[in-house]
């Protein structure tokens, strides 16, 4: 579509940019920058040439010696910059967009999950891990083609289905997918218990399972595995599982392998660092890796956690912390709001109340009438809960010496211990049946998810091979300036299918239903 293309450069959005550095990258494709040439140069002869003199014949063969030599190439080196800059800046907001939604994903919690990796003639990997993300069992099996060991592939899972009790099935979405999908969707038929799949981005899958990480969490499981487990624990909690993985592999974003690379590394860890303390981190079960991203905590402190809690057993108080090798005051006055100690010895460390508020949280449920173990009981929760919502906030922060803001933050947690926000955004499309390109019809209404948003629209997940694409003229029925004003990565919408084309095996979706 750059072929013969022209487009004026204050208009140009910037994915464009980008796939036309691209292409002429690749070296297919030329381009130049058009300019006034004629106007430029009279404008130059008119500031330089002061009156017709002997020298002015010389005088403009400088000037165009020097705009053809000097002048041009450099203009034109500094509009291309100034362009791939202003799209560069734009790739990495609309990634850091849609990775902080991605690693946002509703959990899945407390299924057992079989983690299925696709593929032909390697056969497809399975993992089975439990409720907490532990490895109970892999496999290979070879349903697709060449082998179509279709019946022996059956038995060997729905023994493993019965024999782990497995509730749910996360299907990669890579080579051999959907083949892989029409398998499980006749499989699951035959379960004695009901058992549902859902298709899992496994961008960043194979990355994670040839690194060095993955090496030390599973150094006596084969390679090819590992991958299978990152599908099945990326659909039960989707940000445990993602930030093992280099952010710029967890495929959102548009042309972000084509941007500055520094720059995008550092957005992305604040995206990344920003959604883990958002949702805090059970320091009883998280990751090294998950750990390392909470603030005040670094690589070879998050180790130190996870060896101190081998050895010693779960911590039972955020002030065990002080004890690890390391965590200093400082870095655990850093930390110690994000991290969460279920099951410990003070109810207040499911919460994000900081240990320094402590006793004014105590306080301030003594003043109401109830103790901190009360908001382990529903009950006596949702009536915590109205009190707190009713009083003076004012009032209060004056009487228990501590700032309205941070009290208003106390309240907050207060009426949701240990309630994950999480839990807010939709919940991943499960599906028992699977749906082909054959089975579309114009016209047709769908549900489906949103995989990836980016300048020129969203594409949307509706069960077949192949993401349809929302065009952002598609929207809405009003103008649309900015398609994540619209949606973002892991929405769940309402689509009406408005073009197929077949042969290219693509899908045309409207949102104005």
């Amino acid at each position: 579509m750059y072929y013969e293309f022209s487009e004026n450069v204050n208009r140009i959005p910037s994915h464009r940019i980008l796939a036309i550095n691209r292409g002429e990258k690749e070296e297919f494709i030329k381009v130049k920058i058009e300019k006034p040439e004629d106007k430029i140069i009279n404008i130059i002869e008119k500031r330089v040439i002061k009156g017709q003199n002997q020298f002015t014949t010389y005088l403009k063969e400088c000037i165009l010696d020097s705009w053809k030599r000097l002048i041009e190439p450099s203009i034109e080196r500094e509009i291309r910059s100034d362009l791939t800059e202003k799209a560069e800046e734009q790739a990495i907001k609309v990634f850091g967009k849609n990775a902080k939604q991605l690693l946002l994903g509703a959990p899945l919690k407390g299924l057992t999950v079989m983690g299925f990796d696709p593929a032909y003639r390697t056969g497809c990997k399975i993992a089975v891990i439990d409720e907490t993300g532990k490895l109970l069992d892999t496999v290979t099996v070879y349903p697709t083609e060449p082998q179509n060991d279709v019946e022996g592939a059956s038995k060997t899972l729905l023994a493993l289905i019965k024999k782990h009790q497995i509730n749910m099935i996360a299907i990669g979405n890579g080579t051999a997918s959907r083949e892989s999908e029409m398998f499980v969707a006749d499989l699951i038929k035959k379960a004695d218990h009901e058992v549902h799949y859902a298709i899992v981005s496994e961008a960043g899958a194979s990355v994670y399972s040839a690194s060095k990480l993955a090496t030390e969490e599973y150094p006596d499981i084969n390679v090819s595995l590992r991958g299978a487990i990152s599908i099945a624990r990326r659909l039960q909690d989707p940000l445990a599982e993602l930030v093992k993985i280099d952010p710029k592999a967890i495929g959102v974003g548009q042309y972000q392998h084509d941007v500055n690379q520094k720059r995008l590394e550092e957005s992305l860890t604040g995206v990344v660092e920003d959604a883990v303390n958002k949702v805090g981190v059970d320091v009883n079960t998280a990751t090294p890796s998950l750990l390392s991203y909470v603030s005040g905590l670094n690589n070879t402190i998050s180790k130190n956690i996870v060896k101190y809690r081998d050895e010693k057993g779960k911590l039972k108080t955020r002030k065990e912390l002080l004890e690890v090798p390391k965590l200093g005051k400082v870095a655990f006055t850093q930390c110690a709001g994000f991290l969460r100690i279920y099951d410990g010895d003070n109810p207040l460390e499911i919460t994000a109340v900081h240990p320094e508020s402590y006793k004014q949280a105590e306080d301030l449920l003594k003043q109401i009438g109830y103790k901190k173990e009360d908001i382990l009981d529903k009950e006596k929760l949702s009536k915590i809960k109205q009190a707190l919502n009713s009083l003076d906030t004012a009032k209060t922060a004056k009487e228990l010496d501590i700032g309205e803001m941070t009290l208003t933050d106390i309240i907050l947690e207060l009426t949701k211990p240990g309630r994950d926000p999480r839990e807010d955004m939709p919940k991943p499309i499960l599906r028992n049946d699977v749906l082909k390109l054959e089975d579309l019809n114009e016209g047709m209404v769908l549900t489906g998810t949103v995989r990836n948003v980016i300048d020129f629209g969203a594409f949307v997940d509706i069960g077949v091979k192949h993401d349809g694409l929302v065009h952002i003229s598609e929207m809405s029925d009003s103008f649309v300036k900015n398609p994540l004003d619209i949606v973002a990565v892991g929405d769940v919408v309402k689509v009406k299918v408005i073009g197929i084309d077949k042969e290219r095996q693509k899908v045309k979706l409207s949102m104005k239903i």
